[in-house]
This record gives structure tokens, sequence and C-alpha cells, in this order.
């Protein structure tokens, strides 16, 4: 079996959850002897199998969402001679969908994230939110399979389009690799920590992720006044959406940092051995997202034995164990060992993850995660068994299997 995967990231052009999803899932695909061939975006990569496709010069002055069109449309003429092919996100949708039809293959999608449920995206994109969209919805209505990356991302996919067959829609969870994410606290870690500012002997409260709405950061950054005098805010926060919320976040850490110390913005992409040793060291890390089908960033944490408190929203419900937080029917609550706490939230039914109660919503966070960092010894615990959950549900081994398990249930209905 042939499977052309298509990607705007591959290593080493990897700035998302969606990224990291597709370079581990090439890896467990080709593990299992899957033929896979990668298209991605951009220069090619010195790797067997693996091609890339920078953008057209003839649309180097294009609005951004035709110039990711321009390379859609060589990526699907390279398709020919695939069994399968393999989308991720918007941005190779298109190429999918186009290949699909050009060639006669199945196209399967991987939903990460869903364009109607990103609505501020129209504040970088302009009219090319409105073509992305129409991409997004061609492609989802017309293919043979979409593999959500949780429970909570299924019901998404069929509430923005009803016109999907439900039995079309399949759950396959992200996935980490523990053993390049696993606690670290040896010296040359804690130098790490000390050549960014962070003081390894104070409780800390750790944030990655980029500067966008859906992340939730002004809200953190609200709730952090709550957080104990001893206890420091690390922020690994940078490639703001817009200069807008670039303005907000930078307007609020200041504001932040007049009423305490220890307040630590790191706004470089770090390599992973960085973040790795930010997070062994943390009490707690923090996932304040309003909207976030899954969030790898909170297995990556439990893998690194960091215990998690993060909303109570999308797919995160189900990464992250908390006894005391009853769920409801559309997110139902994990069960088994404590691995963090989740913060409730009541959302506007607009799409955009709004809470409808902005300042309970900050409060219960800072409440939150003051009594987390606050109590390092039950942190400690839940830290533990994050790891243990991370390696025992979550490992890429199983979630290849389950792709390709996908890809089969389609290729026979093809016959």
């Amino acid at each position: 079996m042939r499977v052309d995967l298509l990607t705007k990231e591959y290593p080493p052009n990897i700035y998302g959850g969606a990224g990291v999803h597709v370079s581990e899932l090439v890896k467990a695909l080709r593990a299992e002897g899957t033929d896979v061939r990668v298209r991605a975006f951009g220069e090619p990569v010195d790797e067997p199998g693996t091609y890339g496709y920078p953008d057209l010069p003839e649309l180097a002055d294009a609005n951004a969402a035709l110039r990711t069109m321009g390379v859609d449309l060589a990526i699907a003429q390279d398709c020919a001679g695939a069994d399968l092919v393999h989308s991720h996100t918007w941005y190779a949708n298109f190429a999918g969908h186009l290949a699909s039809l050009l060639h006669g293959v199945p196209h399967v999608i991987t939903a990460h994230s869903l364009e109607p449920l990103r609505p501020w995206k129209a504040e970088q994109l302009g009219g090319g939110y409105r073509v992305s969209s129409f991409v997004e919805r061609s492609a989802y209505e017309s293919a043979a399979a979409v593999i959500a990356v949780s429970e909570g991302m299924r019901r998404d996919v069929l509430r923005s389009y009803p016109a999907l067959d439900p039995a079309r829609v399949h759950v396959v969870h992200n996935g980490i690799d523990a053993q390049l994410w696993q606690r670290d606290r040896s010296a040359q870690a804690e130098e790490v920590l000390r050549r960014h500012g962070v003081d390894p002997d104070r409780p800390s409260v750790v944030f990655v992720g980029r500067i966008t709405r859906q992340k939730g950061l002004p809200y953190l950054l609200r709730a952090a006044a709550q957080l104990p005098p001893e206890a420091q805010l690390v922020l690994c926060a940078g490639a703001p959406d817009t200069p807008e919320i670039a303005a907000e976040v930078e307007q609020l850490v200041a504001e932040l940092r007049q009423t305490r110390d220890g307040v630590v913005w790191i706004a470089d992409m770090l390599p992973r051995a960085e973040v790795v040793a930010l997070l062994s060291f943390a009490t707690v890390f923090v996932c304040p997202s309003i909207y976030e089908p899954l969030g790898i960033v909170n297995l990556e944490a439990m893998a690194c034995e960091a215990a998690v408190v993060a909303t109570a929203t999308g797919g995160i419900p189900e990464v992250v164990v908390d006894p005391d937080w009853g769920g409801g029917v559309d997110a139902p609550a994990s069960t088994g060992p404590a691995t963090g706490w989740l913060v409730p939230i009541e959302q506007v039914d607009d799409g955009t993850g709004t809470p409808v109660d902005p300042d309970r919503f900050v409060d219960d966070l800072g409440r939150t995660l003051s009594a987390a960092v606050s109590d390092t010894a039950e942190a400690r615990r839940r830290g533990e068994a994050g790891r243990r959950r991370a390696v025992e549900q979550f490992g890429w081994d199983t979630i290849g299997a389950r792709t390709e398990k996908v890809y089969r249930e389609v290729l026979t209905e093809g016959t």
C-alpha cells in the first residue's frame, strides 16, 4: 500500500502540533512497512520518499491563501500512483481533494483544527479566510474518511459539517514519543533554566505555545495575579498571529511585572531539549486554551512528569484526568489516576470559544493554578501518573496501527 501524506509542516519546518503529529505518524507507519511518500510545503528535505514544494514564483505577490492553493496544485499532480492520499490541515486539504479527483483514489483527512471554529483567523487572512473555509468544507464533505484527533474533535467536525456521514468520521488520538519527551533534571538541564532566567529552586507554572487567540494566553496573564508570590510564571510564547494580540500580551506582561517578580517570557522557539528542561522542573504546566482539539503540548508535559492545569474544552478532558471534574454529556471525563486539574469553562456558541463569563474563567483558572502550585507533593504525584498515562495510552505505535486500520477500511470499501 502506497500512501501519499500531504502536509504543510514537516521537519525541520515544524511550528505546531499538526507538524509534530505528521512527523511521528510517518515514522510509525514506515516502521509498520507502509510505503509513505511525504509531500510537504517548502524546500526539499534530504530524506528518502520525501518531497518539498516551494511557493510558486508566479504567485509571490498573491494572497497567502492563493499561494497555498498554488502549492497544492503541484502536489496533487505528483500523487499519481498512490493508493490513497492523506492530508493534514486546510493547507494540504485542497491538494488531497484534487488528487482524489484527478487520480481516482480515496482521500483521508486528519482533523487537527477546523476553520469554522477559528473565526479570529479573519484578522490574519482577510478574504483568504473565506478561501480557506471553502477549501476545508469542500475537502471534508468529499473525503472518504476523516480522522478526528479526539472525541471532542469528532463532535466539532460533525457540528461544523453536518453533511458528513458520521460513519466516515473516526477517532485516532494524537500521540507522544515518550523517549524523546521524558524528565530531565540533570545539571545541564538546570543550567538551561538559569540561562533563561528561571530559578530551578522556586516553584513554577510553565506555558508553552504560540500567541494566538485559541491558546488563551491573555486569560492566563490575568489569572496569574492570584499566584502565590514565591511562584514563577514561565512563558515560552512566540509567533504572534497578529500585531494586535502581540501588543495585548506585551501590555499584560508589563502590568504583571509591576506587581510581582519571577515573570519570565521566552519569545524564541526553543529546541526540544530546552523545552524538556523547563517542563521537567515545572511544578505545573498550564494550558489555558479556549480551543484545543486534543493538545499534544499536554502530552509532552505529562511525559516529562509535569502535572497539568488545563481548560476543560475540546479533547483536553480525554488526556488530562481530574477525578474532581464531573464532565458532561458532550465531554465525558477520563478515568484513572489524577494527572492534573481541569478548569471549567462555559463558552459562547459562536465558534470563537470565548468564555461566556471571562472574569469567572480567569478567577477559576487563577484559583486552580494557585492551589496546584502550592501543593507540590500532590503536583508531583499527578505528574508521575501523567507520565504513566502518556506512555500507556498515547504511544505512536498504537496511533500508527489505528491509522493504518482506517486506511485499509477505506480501501476495502472502495473495491
